[in-house]
Order: C-alpha cells, then structure tokens, then sequence
C-alpha cells in the first residue's frame, strides 16, 4: 500500500485557518489528541461488551512522549486502532467525526470528540504529523500516514506492531515549548485531569517493595509509571457512596494551594431532562467576593473546557468552586457560542435551582447551624438576589439578616418584630442599620434606649441589597441608624416643640455658618430634649447610598457629586439661648460644640483637629 494524495477540503488555505483562528489558545491541541486517544480507548471497551472485537477492556491507557533531539511530541494509545479505509474516512475527510458515526451506532457509550477538526489542531503547532496506527480487528494491516501541512498526504504499510495508534507532532521552530516537560504536564493537568482513561508521561520515582518481596524486605526506590489523571472522580459518583472525607479530599485535589475548607457542598446527579452531574463547594467568602470568582471548572465527559464561566452559568454562581460536567455541554471552540446553546441555559437554570434548594433546606433542616454559615456565605445570597430574579424569589424566604445583638432575621420575621415600635406617620415600617458599630455606636446606643431593633449591614453590597428590598416592599424603608437625629429617623405624628422662633433660628443660623465650610455643611435645626448633644452631623441617607452604591457600579449622576452632611442644631439646647444673648464665651463654646460633632463622625482632620485639641486644653486651664 503507497497512496498519495489531496485532503478533501474546501480550500487550499485550512491550515493556515486552522493554525490562526480554529482555537484561541495552541495549547488546546493536546487537550484534543489525547481526547481522540481517551475516546479510541473507550471504544474498545464499548467494542468488547458487544462481542466485536475481542478484548478484555483492560489495561488500556494513554502515553504522552516528548523526545528534545528528535522534536517530536507523541500521543500513544492501545485503543481500537484504524484500518487504511478508516484512516481514509476519518482523517483524509476533514470534518467528518469518527465520533459523531460512532455516537450514533452506540447511544450507550461515552464519546469524548465530536469534532472532525479536533485531529488538524496538531498543525497549530506541528510543521508535519504522522498517525502510526493498527486496528484492533482480525486481519488488520498496520498504516502509517504523514502530512506536512499542505493539503497532501502520503499514506502506506505502517510498523506499529500491537493494536492501537501513535500520533507523533514534528514540532514547529516556533512551538518548542510544547517539548518542555513542565509545560506539557501543565496542560495535562489543567485539560486531562480527570479523563476516563489513564494518561501517562513519563516515568516518577517512588519508594516502594519489589513485586516478588518477601514482608520483611525494605523498601526500594523505583521507577513507576507517572499517571497525571484520576480517571474515577468523586463528581462520577453517587452521593451515597461518598464519605465527608471524601468530599474533602477531592477539594483539596482540585485547590491543592487552597488551606481554608469549604464551608459545605452541593452534589448534582441528574439525568432527565439532561444529563448533569458535578460538586459545587460553598468557600468562605465573608464579604470579599471578587477575588474567589473562575474557580469552577466545566467539563464535558471529563474533558476540561473552561474556568472561566461568567457568561455562562450565572455570576454569582462564579463565587462558588467546584466541577460542573454534562455530555450536553458541547465541546466547543467558542465561549461565546456556549453562552447561547440551549443546553447550557438549560443546565445554568437547573443549578440556580438546585443551589437555591440546598440553601432552604439548610435553612429549615437546621437553622442555628445555617445561622453560623451566615457570615461567610451572606454576600453570596445577597449578590444572587440583586442578579437573578428567580434566585431571589427564593432566596428571599431563608435571607437573613444580623442585628447588632447578634440575632438573625428573615425579612418577615423582621417586620414582624418591629412593626409596633417602629412605624411612622405615614405607616412605613422603619428598619435601621448600622455599617460600623464602632462608629456609629452612639447612635446605636440612642436607638436601643428607645426600645428600637437595630442591624448591622456591612456588606459592599448593602445599598444595592437594601435599595432591591425597598422596591420589591412598598412599605418598608431602610435608614442608617446615623442618617439623622433620632427623633428624625422615625417620624412620629408628635413632635417635640421648639424652644426658638422662626426668626431665632435664622439668626443663629447666620452665627454658625461663619464657622463652618457651607460648600459641604448645611444647617438644620431639630427640635430634641434639652438633655441631648447641642450638635449632630448627618449625612443625607439617598445621597449616601447613591455614593455607595458608585462604588459597586451604579449610583448614577449623584454618585460623582461630592460628599455633603447636615450640621443639625439642637433648637432646645440651653447653649443657643447664650448664644442670642451675646454671652461671653459663647462662639467658642459653639465652635468647641460644633468640632465635637464632626469629631464623632470622624470628619475633624488637618488643621481643624489641631485647633481643636488647643481649644480642648485652654479650657480645661
């Protein structure tokens, strides 16, 4: 057998194509030969079953060999083999899968390709290949092919003497570092990790006793076989068969540089309407998300895709680690082309759900325990709900939400709790919150005397989570338990009346905005006990949110306008009487009074600070 000839192909220009524009990064060619030789492998243990060929399934297995002085990568396998009509078929019919034929005549059998062009990735980084194969059929003659990346081959009698196939890459001038042995084992590691078949490079020493030694022999170092792959992950397996342990160990194989353990895990096994399996793990996130996002993986039959999902399951499920894999996730080139398959939408969907019922079973099943999961996984509910609506339709029901004492609340439960006490004029159920306890815990410490429930919200995501609820409630508003005077906060049918005329206040007024920077304060007066503070710096609770929220993305026009607070006088204090009777001392009392304001919001810096602790001194002298 000698046969020359052309590659049916549309174009004389495939190569250069396939080289430029098939795959976006090279490295993605031996994620396909070693799939074809996982996929020949798994053939023939379809073959066997069926009584077709004869074999016993086992011991098969794939071999990566890099050679430096001969520059050639090879990707060896014992699999079914090819006959010089199927080398015809499948190789010299560019886009025609082996597979995809194969799929069809055996529904029942894992098939890893589903491309024809996943062998003609090898020329992305190869200036000729060659295809040593023999079949696994009586009566096979071996075939060798060759191609130098033109569309001509060569194809004749081969040398390979047991059933099988050898690719062997001559590696291009400027592709050598396909030779290195780290880099190699590298993408093997990241694409082949968990491959079906075991997967083979190079030799690894260990110390271990001879086959033939006695107990009481010693143990020697030898070489054994350096297989890369768990071909049995725990993500295959069902839940029952499964230990604690277990799912901690195949956390610590997929993060091995990783030293927190995950909080808990979701195992998925579905089969109907698609197939779906996989281990989410839940990590810690407290409230520093970003840096945790792309760490699930996504398989298809155990072939690695992508691990970077965003786009393709729901963002905030990107919070998440963990492996998620389906037959139905095609094996595609393109990341955009996944973000719109049906089938991907489908499975994105199917887990939102089944993250969603995980945590309310949780939540019901055991509720101290999930109260002390809050912490680390409440930013990731949060997140969930501001970005898929139906996660929060659920999620809404076992949210929770901490109160300065330390006890969590659903937002019923919540409501519920407060609804006598604080309601306002006009029936809105006030709820506060604090982002700091130390900063602001004389406000905290005002709102608990009048009997009123206070939270403590310091998540990034606070104004944008508190601003859904109030949308999604028509009768709630939240307020930082600091956003105004106390009496304010909760406006009551009865105030408290006024010690100064319209005509009074106006006066002091024009006394106090000669002593402060009216560009960023503005004078309100409040009519409180005479008991309370003469001063309290506020800062309006819209604005405030709005510059939250242009943190996180959003905000909108008034999250670039500069930050502005209300000095509100306290019109019954007994300090602006002397102030309107010209008493000696007054100004600097007021001046004195006014920096202590600011001194507790943390808004005293600079030159003002100093000033204000040389004031603090004379007076005390």
């Amino acid at each position: 057998m000698n046969t020359e000839g052309q590659l049916k192909v549309s174009t004389e220009n495939i190569f250069p194509v396939i080289k430029k524009f098939l795959y976006s990064d090279h490295e993605i060619f031996l994620r396909e030969l070693v799939s074809n030789a996982v996929d020949a492998c798994q053939k023939v243990k379809t073959l066997s079953i069926s009584g077709e060929i004869k074999h016993d399934g086992q011991n098969l297995k794939v071999e990566v060999i890099a050679d430096k002085n001969a520059k050639t990568l090879t990707i060896r396998d014992n699999g079914i083999g090819m006959t010089a009509d199927e080398v015809e078929k499948y190789i010299n019919q560019i886009a025609f899968s082996g597979a995809e034929e194969f799929v069809d005549k055996y529904k029942d059998a894992q098939i890893i390709g589903h491309f024809g062009l996943g062998f003609y990735s090898a020329f992305m980084v190869a200036k000729q290949v060659e295809i040593q194969t023999l079949s696994q059929r009586e009566g096979a003659q071996p075939v060798h092919w060759s191609c130098d990346g033109s569309p001509n081959f060569q194809m004749d009698a081969g040398t390979r003497t047991t059933p099988g196939t050898d690719i062997i890459l001559h590696i291009a001038d400027d592709s050598t570092e396909f030779l290195e042995d780290s880099r190699i084992e590298g993408i093997l590691n990241k694409y082949c990790k968990f491959m079906p078949v075991p997967i083979q490079f190079g030799m690894r020493k260990e110390w271990r006793k001879a086959d033939d030694a006695k107990e009481d022999d010693k143990m020697q170092e030898v070489e054994v076989e350096n297989i890369i792959n768990n071909t049995s992950p725990a993500w295959l397996k069902k839940p029952v068969d499964l230990t604690e342990q277990d799912y901690e160990n195949f956390y610590r194989e997929l993060y091995p540089m990783t030293f927190e353990e995950p909080l808990f895990y979701i195992h998925i096994n579905v089969d109907y309407p698609f197939n779906l399996t996989g281990i989410l793990y839940f990590p810690r996130l407290k409230n520093n998300f970003e840096v945790q996002k792309n760490k699930i993986a996504l398989y298809s039959n155990q072939v690695f895709i992508t691990d970077e999902v965003k786009n393709i399951l729901p963002d905030f499920l990107t919070m998440l680690h963990g492996v998620v894999d389906s037959p139905d996730i095609p094996l595609n080139v393109s990341r955009s082309y996944l973000q719109e398959d049906a089938n991907v939408k489908k499975i994105s969907s199917h887990i939102t759900k089944k993250v969603a019922d995980k945590l309310q079973s949780m939540f019901n099943t055991d509720r101290a325990d999930f109260e002390k999961k809050w912490d680390d996984i409440g930013i990731f509910i949060q997140y969930g709900m501001l970005t898929d609506e139906k996660f929060y339709e659920k999620a809404v029901k076992f949210a929770l939400m901490k109160s300065v004492d330390d006890k969590y609340y659903t937002l019923d439960e919540l409501i519920e709790k407060v609804k006598e006490t604080q309601k306002d004029k006009h029936e809105n159920t006030i709820l506060l919150y604090a982002s700091n306890q130390d900063e602001q815990y004389a406000a905290i410490k005002a709102a608990k005397e009048r009997g009123y429930e206070v939270l403590i919200l310091d998540s990034p995501l606070t104004a944008h989570a508190i601003q859904q609820l109030e949308n999604k409630n028509s009768k709630i508003r939240f307020k930082r338990v600091d956003a105004d005077v106390m009496d304010k906060l909760i406006e009551k049918a009865e105030e408290m009346p006024s010690a100064l005329n319209e005509e009074q206040k106006k006066k002091v007024k024009e006394n106090l905005e000669n002593l402060i920077d009216k560009k960023k304060f503005n004078v309100q007066f409040a009519s409180l006990s005479p008991t309370e503070a003469p001063f309290v710096v506020t800062q309006n609770e819209f604005m405030r949110r709005m510059k939250e929220q242009s943190v996180m993305g959003g905000g909108g026009f008034y999250g670039t306008l500069p930050e502005t607070f209300n000095l509100v006088a306290n019109a019954n204090h007994p300090l602006f009487e002397k102030v309107l009777n010209g008493a000696e001392g007054s100004s600097e009392k007021v001046k004195q009074a006014i920096d202590l304001a600011l001194l507790a919001k943390g808004l005293l810096k600079g030159e003002a600070l100093t000033a204000f602790v040389k004031r603090s001194y004379e007076l005390i002298n």
